[in-house]
């Protein structure tokens, strides 16, 4: 540490404004610690975004994090806010949310400096009135560098925010050794003299160290859509925008007193953290008279009643005492229940759904019909889900059809409104194509070799094997050029590119969710995005529920709708028939073009040789062709000893039972935790932490701790050294690509259900998967000849018979034949289609001029037409 802590930065830049900081919200954290500084500030553009890695770091290294952001009035100049306690937290958030959603996500172009900027932002409109609104418990900055025109003007701006902050509003005195600095601090000095502003020191920062910025020069020539050497006149004028050693700080600002003390000043007022926060699940809907413990209690029960024809087995009810006792202590019945109504409102509407993922190591999620993997048929590891140990909410995800998904994402708006409801954000990062993409461009590359370098790189190319791409394009990777493009890319790799949406996450809170973290409009109309992703999520302890979109879903649904309407029987996931050994043998013959997970061509291959029989073994299939059981070697000996062909012995009874169902051979996350848990003593909670470790395995000091406490563990419990590292190197080798056993088994039962549609009903089979596209490894053509391979009579698309998606039709015998819809039309379009299967319904065509006239298709649509039938 240098110095003494005598200066706060509380003006900082993060890469969380994107395309403007050079550095990750961590790199400045640790920087500022070891230059000595009193704290930081995190002030992003309209952005908290980066605030949750800022505290996790400052945390970690133990430097007082400011939380603030820059607001930009349309009225008004920019302002740096800062809040010091928890209500000016939450009307940071509340001011941001407000203006964020006034203007809506742009990505249009908007006119800074006199040039067309590409905006990746999102726009947050504001005027002073409004800020001044959300003051209290904040404290602001003036950025008076930005205060444009004469020295008169200036004091004007100041005077406008003066009369709506008072002595909330401070000066900040920014200069980067740009040649005027002495000028401009004097020139600061008589605006302070003028209007009483007190004075601050500041480094309008942008990154954590000078050799930043080249970096920021391309990503600032990204923002403008040209390249670095056109825009020099817009570039900051050197690589002062750093975080500065004390000693010169201190002597920069030497004659402004007290400018340097004074942000030691602020900082204390900061007294906020993200600690501070108390996140509160909504109340569940509770009959009137019954406590969420007991309305969950007696929903569970009732279920399982239900599941098990009122004879609940002992295991099950075992299991269900203990989990809902848990879910008590940790006060998690609202969730649970909150899970429940969602499934509740999808069969009500007759969307199909099943739970998955841990959740599906819950007794209480079977039995309330969130999940269909039966605890009484398997070993569920509550603990994997939920744990007294772990500091982290429980995560339930839940699969709807993708067609209909959107129903239950706008029923959580509709019940729990805008203001307390949002999706869960995805950080876009930059990626080795995307990176050598952009910065090619920026840095004069032609689009030719551009083009030709994005073809040669491949999605599993490392940053290192970058040079040789470049030789392999025709750059020289020892040039100028392929050096500064080479060194660029390196650092740009994983820097954030924008917000999307998560897959399917959804916040909901008990009181404004706004509060908590600004809220802002997704790129899909209807839908709202927080700020924060689902880690930053878990390191605040707020709890989400993934409504996530299944392809296959949607796919059973309309088999399970084909086949009742065709006059079979009227199927659910529950009741297609179980262990069907006719299913098993299509499945051992590798005969599985369309079912789910199973279809692929490492799948495919893997079939034959694993020949499952029964339902466990799907769930080995689908989790054994992974990286994670390849990586660490298991795949080969497990098929030996399936095979026969070799031994399998275990050391002890313990063992025995947690490894036995996979012949010996660890090959799921919950094994790996009971592993620990019998072998090595390991409390089920601390089981939990090594499986979240095992995706941090190559981090210095995380496998040694764990390779340690393991080993040692495992021996002090009579087990030979051998053993203990055979395991350790297995665990190691299966890293965070492990599969939960629990997502797998969950997956398997789809894939039986797909399976058993597709041997017993392949004509409604394939027409719910043409009705289901784009989903899948095969094209429509594929599976069409697919089905005809299996004796199904496929029609072609008929303007009398045809519907938009694929149909059955009586073929004149025992199997219905498969209609083509009219969706196979290339050209058409769903509206036209849509038409013809409406106005067919007062009539057949009599001709084309019938058709046209009846459906208002053009000459274009009836050539696709004519060309498909």
């Amino acid at each position: 540490m240098q110095g003494c802590s005598r200066y706060a930065e509380l003006h900082c830049t993060t890469n969380f404004s994107f395309l403007q900081g050079g550095s990750h919200p961590e790199e400045l954290v640790s920087q500022a610690a070891s230059l000595g500084y009193a704290a930081l500030a995190i002030t992003d553009r309209v952005s908290l975004s980066g605030v949750v890695r800022a505290h996790a770091a400052a945390k970690e290294v133990g430097i007082h994090l400011v939380i603030g952001a820059v607001v930009e009035p349309i009225d008004a100049a920019p302002l740096v806010l800062w809040a010091t306690n928890k209500k000016g937290y939450q009307n940071l958030c509340r001011l941001l949310t407000s203006g964020l959603l006034e203007q809506g996500c742009s990505k249009k172009s908007k006119e800074i400096d006199g040039s067309d900027v590409r905006d990746h932002d999102p726009r947050c409109l504001l005027t002073a009135d409004e800020v001044a609104a959300h003051a209290d418990g904040l404290l602001a900055g003036l950025p008076l560098s930005q205060l444009r025109g004469s020295f008169e003007s200036a004091v004007v701006s100041i005077r406008a925010w003066q009369d709506r902050l008072g002595k909330q509003l401070y000066g900040l005195a920014e200069v980067a050794m740009e040649g005027d600095d002495q000028e401009c601090l004097a020139n600061y000095a008589r605006l302070s003299c003028q209007t009483h502003i007190p004075l601050v020191a500041a480094g309008d920062v942008r990154y954590h160290s000078r050799d930043r910025q080249p970096l920021h020069d391309a990503l600032a020539a990204v923002r403008y859509g040209r390249t670095v050497e056109s825009i020099q006149v817009k570039l900051l004028s050197n690589g002062e925008r750093h975080l500065q050693d004390m000693k010169h700080v201190v002597k920069r600002f030497s004659i402004l007193p007290g400018a340097v003390d004074r942000t030691l000043e602020i900082a204390s007022r900061c007294t906020f953290s993200l600690d501070d926060i108390s996140y509160e699940y909504p109340h569940a809907v509770v009959p009137s008279g019954w406590t969420p413990k007991e309305y969950l209690s007696n929903l569970a029960w009732k279920g399982a009643r239900k599941r098990y024809d009122k004879r609940v087995p002992e295991k099950v009810a075992g299991l269900l005492e203990h989990e809902l006792s848990l879910v008590h202590e940790l006060g998690y019945e609202a969730y649970f229940l909150t899970v429940f109504d969602l499934v509740r409102f999808a069969r009500r509407r007759g969307i199909l759904c099943q739970g998955r993922g841990s959740a599906a190591n819950s007794a209480i999620c079977y039995c309330l019909g969130i999940t269909s993997v039966d605890p009484a048929r398997t070993n569920v590891l509550f603990e994997r889900f939920v744990s007294r140990e772990r500091q982290e909410a429980p995560d339930i995800d839940v699969d709807f059809e993708h067609h209909r998904r959107e129903e239950v994402l706008q029923y959580i708006y509709t019940t729990y409104g805008r203001m307390r409801s949002a999706m869960t954000a995805e950080v876009i990062c930059y990626r080795l194509r995307s990176a050598v993409r952009d910065l090619a461009k920026v840095l004069g590359f032609s689009l030719d070799r551009i083009n030709q370098l994005a073809q040669i790189l491949d999605v599993g190319d490392r940053a290192e094997q970058l040079p040789e791409r470049l030789a392999q394009s025709g750059i020289d990777p020892g040039s100028e050029s392929g050096q500064r493009l080479v060194a660029l890319v390196n650092q740009l790799i994983s820097f954030p590119r924008h917000l999307g949406q998560h897959v399917g996450g959804m916040v909901i809170t008990r009181g404004d969710l706004c509060e908590l973290v600004p809220i802002q409009p997704a790129s899909m109309d209807g839908r709202t995005v927080i700020q924060w992703d689902k880690n930053d999520l878990d390191e605040i302890g707020i709890l989400k529920v993934d409504c996530l979109a299944l392809g296959m879903l949607s796919a059973i649904r309309r088999a399970f709708d084909l086949v009742e309407q065709s006059g079979g029987p009227c199927l659910t996931l529950a009741s297609v028939p179980a262990e069907d050994s006719r299913v098993y043998g299509m499945i051992s013959k590798a005969d599985t073009v369309g079912v789910f997970q199973i279809e692929s061509r490492a799948q495919r291959s893997m079939l034959p040789r694993l020949k499952p029989a029964c339902f466990y073994d799907l769930v080995i299939e689908v989790a054994i062709v992974r990286p994670g059981p390849i990586q660490g070697d298991m795949v080969h000996p497990y098929l030996r000893r399936r095979q026969g062909k070799e031994s399998v012995c275990y050391p002890n009874q313990a063992i025995r039972e947690v490894l036995e169902k996979t012949l010996g051979v660890p090959l799921f996350q919950e094994q790996a935790m009971r592993l620990a848990v019998v072998a090595a003593g390991f409390t089920p909670g601390e089981a939990d932490q090594l499986r979240r470790a095992m995706g941090a395995w190559r981090r210095t000091g995380v496998i040694q701790e764990f390779h340690q406490r393991l080993v040692d563990g495992m021996v002090s419990r009579g087990l030979s050294s051998t053993f203990a590292e055979q395991v350790f190197q297995q665990l190691k080798g299966f890293g965070e690509y492990g599969f939960p056993e629990s997502h797998a088994a969950s997956f398997a039962l789809l894939v039986y259900v797909s399976a058993w549609l597709k041997f017993h009903y392949p004509a409604a089979f394939t027409a719910a998967l043409l009705g289901s596209q784009p989903m899948g490894f095969y094209a429509p053509a594929q599976l069409v000849r697919d089905a005809q391979g299996h004796g199904v009579t496929v029609l072609p698309v008929c303007v009398q018979s045809s519907g938009w998606h694929a149909g059955l039709e009586d073929s004149g015998e025992s199997s219905p034949a498969l209609r083509l819809g009219l969706e196979q039309v290339h050209g058409l379009g769903q509206a036209s289609g849509r038409q013809i299967e409406e106005a067919r319904k007062s009539g057949r065509f009599m001709s084309i001029h019938d058709l046209t006239k009846r459906c208002h298709v053009t000459q274009g649509q009836i050539l696709s037409l004519a060309r498909a039938g």
